[in-house]
């Protein structure tokens, strides 16, 4: 009888909204479940897989969360790594997974009083981090491709190995500006630029969230987009990961609020997690007026808010702006966080605030609404499991040749001598500690691999090369590790060769020996001699190549043999000594799984490399911040040397050559836009080669209101030449690429003069320039932060 009644209710009726649905549910529900329903605990201690059997059953602390924690959600349910202690044999692989979600779903709905599903989260910012998924380029690659309608591509790639394996939220974009780089996760970003990052994040959201985020058909393929990490985390004082961020309201406003608002305005984000920073003194996980007032009330922000792991708790134990436990729960709530992950930020917390009056029960059924709405709008009540024949969509020929192309167009090529080589060569070495290291170029938040799945620089010139090269291998040295017991045969191995290509750099790769905090974070040790460097955690006082590998690459130059130095790594190095001693330089980032064949066929000549960088390269520590978009007024020379860094924002050489011409603009300009219309020529000058080019256009106002930046990104186009082939190409600017934040807090275009610049990379001093006259300002229609 209990069950037929139920069924009669109107959360039970699909016909109705997701709403509505909510709203009925929600009355039904006691405080317990409520508070239950905003947890989000960790998914990988929910099952055990027997390595002998390989039978799944579910863990007692899945029983106990259901049962009497009324819990909502998990988080890394798929997740494999050291932290977890997840491995190729204890994990899952994709027919597991989809085996081990159902089970755990059919024991939440059937084990809640009324019915409720779980939501699955995963890690998805360059692939699903589980067993047999496709490993991307991390985000720092993508965007060296400059290229949203690829990373669009490969975000609906993602949603489709996540959705089938049965989970629904993917935890990326990440869209935090990286503007220091001895920050650890600067891997994780699209780099030091607004304007980038905004066109990389709307992509990816778009890829994930598709048209079916709120589609309740039984065999969608897409995911809800959470947001990361809201607000300013990517410049850490002193670069220590969650250190406060420094900055100002207009800086918020001009620079790191509008990747987040895009994506959430324009591309329809349905999840933001707060980031462990704070700033002007108030942690991000309880800042009311950034979560509550402007995300929800002023953006219209309709999905959820998730803290960040640990976050919350934080509030008393780090940032110590509450007295305790109940008091930083209270304060999270208050502010507009609605998911706990870990769930030990609220957990019993929330029950004691309540009764201390210290929440409402108001503020409690918002943040609980938030989460039943997606469930419904995702269609679990109706379809809560997947068919195991969904494993053929998880790493496929599609997605691999996809990966490969993303790799491709994600490689920088900084300095050009000798490339391309003819695969004819006479004889090559490979040499370097990256040149053959499978989880050394596939970055940070990556499950265990099947070694089978991943392609090496030297598996990958090994295939390319002809049958009568000679090829020859030595490792030479480690990342960290200060041995020179492979110098030898390394320094042998480039004389007796015609060429040398080095593959040095760093690693964010994970090892069972390495400590982890409780958030996940890497501990880096002075004792530590692995090869991890980099990725969250590991923050760095220096950016020089570690360990002996610039000795290495010396000894290697000495021998007169021509260099081509590739450079594996997630965050960028000062190498100016070591790039006067390389002839070519190709910068790769942490090019995912097909890295090792991307490398290889811009070497030999196969496609003409187009990457172009995300973030600047720095001469040395010392000239940190060296972001291009910096204030008027910055920069100059120090005794010891320039104070431009050694390659710039937007750089990127081809096989190729590129000339523009023939800018024009065109203004249209009335009380309620400015658009401006430019329009200008680009031909491919090379008489051999057919290559990708990347027009960039920067914008100058020359006299404001405020200090505003020496220039700053206002858009971009791509084109594919073939030899003397010539293109025409428009780029179409809004009113926002003329506005500034006036010091009365106000969006407004000001009247005056503008200079455009149609450059190759950021300070181009070939640029084509054009000045466009402003006669009338206005206010744009946006608003800043009204505290209420």
């Amino acid at each position: 009888m209990a069950s037929t009644a139920l069924k009669a209710q109107a959360y039970k009726d699909a016909t109705l909204s997701p709403y509505k649905r909510s709203v009925d549910l929600l009355s039904r529900m006691n405080t317990a479940e409520k508070i239950g329903q905003l947890a989000t605990l960790f998914g990988w201690e929910m099952y055990q897989k027997h390595e002998g059997s390989g039978i799944i059953q579910l863990s007692d602390k899945l029983k106990s969360a259901i049962d009497s924690g009324h819990i909502g959600m998990l988080w890394g349910t798929l997740r494999a790594d050291p932290w977890t202690q997840k491995t190729l044999e204890n994990g899952l692989n994709p027919k597991d997974a989809i085996t081990a979600t159902n089970k755990i779903q059919h024991y939440a709905i059937t084990h809640s009083r009324l019915g409720i599903p779980l939501l699955l989260a995963e890690e998805c910012a360059h692939g699903l981090m589980a067993i047999g998924s496709t490993v991307f380029p991390t985000a720092i690659g993508q965007a060296s491709t400059w290229d949203p309608k690829l990373i669009r591509q490969m975000a609906t790639a993602i949603a489709k190995e996540t959705r089938v394996l049965g989970s629904h939220i993917a935890y990326g974009p990440i869209l935090d500006l990286a503007r220091d780089p001895r920050w650890s996760r600067v891997e994780e970003t699209y780099g030091e630029d607004s304007y980038l990052v905004s066109k990389m994040g709307e992509a990816f959201v778009r890829g994930l969230q598709g048209s079916g985020a709120y589609s309740q058909a039984k065999d969608s393929l897409h995911v809800i987009s959470t947001l990361k990490h809201f607000i300013a985390y990517g410049i850490p004082s002193g670069g220590h990961n969650g250190g406060p961020a420094v900055t100002s309201n207009r800086m918020l406003f001009d620079d790191y609020l509008p990747p987040f608002k895009s994506a959430i305005t324009k591309a329809g984000a349905l999840s933001v997690m707060t980031a462990y920073n704070s700033i002007d003194g108030v942690p991000c996980t309880a800042n009311e007026a950034l979560l509550k007032d402007l995300l929800k009330n002023q953006w219209g922000f309709n999905g959820f808010v998730v803290s960040d792991l640990g976050s919350i708790s934080g509030i008393y134990n780090s940032s110590h702006t509450a007295a305790g436990p109940t008091q930083a729960a209270a304060a999270a709530l208050q502010a507009g966080v609605d998911s706990d992950l870990g769930g030990y930020g609220y957990g019993k917390y929330l029950d004691s605030a309540l009764q201390k009056g210290l929440i409402s029960m108001g503020d409690l059924d918002s943040a609980t609404v938030r989460i039943l709405n997606l469930k419904f709008a995702l269609g679990l009540f109706e379809h809560p499991y997947r068919s195991v024949n969904g494993a053929s969509l998880v790493h496929n020929k599609i997605h691999q040749q996809l990966n490969q192309q993303v790799a491709t167009q994600s490689i920088v090529l900084l300095k050009k001598k000798l490339l391309p080589l003819s695969p004819d060569i006479k004889s090559i070495a490979v040499i370097g500690p990256n040149s053959d290291n499978t989880y050394n170029q596939l970055g940070d938040y990556t499950a265990p691999q099947d070694p089978a799945s991943v392609t090496t620089v030297l598996e990958g010139i090994k295939a390319l090369v002809g049958k009568n090269t000679t090829l020859r291998y030595a490792k030479g040295c480690a990342i960290r590790d200060s041995s020179s017991a492979g110098f030898t045969a390394a320094i042998d191995a480039a004389k007796a060769s015609e060429v040398v290509v080095v593959v040095l750099g760093g690693s964010s790769a994970r090892d069972f020996k390495t400590e982890y905090k409780s958030t996940g974070a890497a501990i880096a040790t002075q004792n530590t001699i692995s090869d991890m460097e980099n990725g969250e955690g590991n923050d760095r006082s220096t950016l020089k190549l570690l360990g002996r590998q610039s000795e290495l690459l010396a000894k290697l130059a000495a021998t007169g043999k021509p260099i081509i130095l590739v450079l594996i790594n997630g965050r960028p190095v000062a190498f100016e000594k070591e790039a006067d001693m390389a002839g070519d330089i190709l910068e790769a980032w942490y090019p995912g799984a097909e890295g090792g064949k991307a490398i290889a066929r811009i070497i030999f000549g196969k496609v003409s490399p187009s990457g172009r960088l995300p973030i600047s390269i720095p001469r040395s520590v010392g000239q940190l911040p060296v972001y291009y978009s910096q204030p008027k007024g910055s920069g100059g020379h120090y005794v010891e040397g320039p104070g431009q860094p050694l390659y710039p924002f937007g750089y990127g050489l081809s096989y190729g050559s590129f000339e523009y011409s023939d800018l024009k603009v065109s203004k249209t300009e009335n009380n309620q836009d400015v658009l401006l219309d430019v329009s200008f020529k680009v031909t491919n000058t090379s008489k051999r080669f057919a290559s990708t080019d990347i027009q960039q256009l920067y914008i100058t106002d020359q006299t404001s209101s405020v200090v505003t930046p020496i220039r700053h990104l206002v858009g971009f186009s791509r084109c594919y030449l073939k030899p003397g082939q010539s293109v025409t190409q428009r780029i179409k600017l809004d009113k926002t690429a003329l506005s500034l934040w006036n010091l009365k807090g106000q969006q407004v275009v000001e009247p005056g003069n503008f200079i455009l610049a149609l450059s190759k990379f950021a300070g181009d001093p070939d640029a084509l320039k054009a000045q466009v006259e402003v006669h009338t300002g206005y206010l744009l229609d946006m608003q800043p932060i009204e505290r209420k």
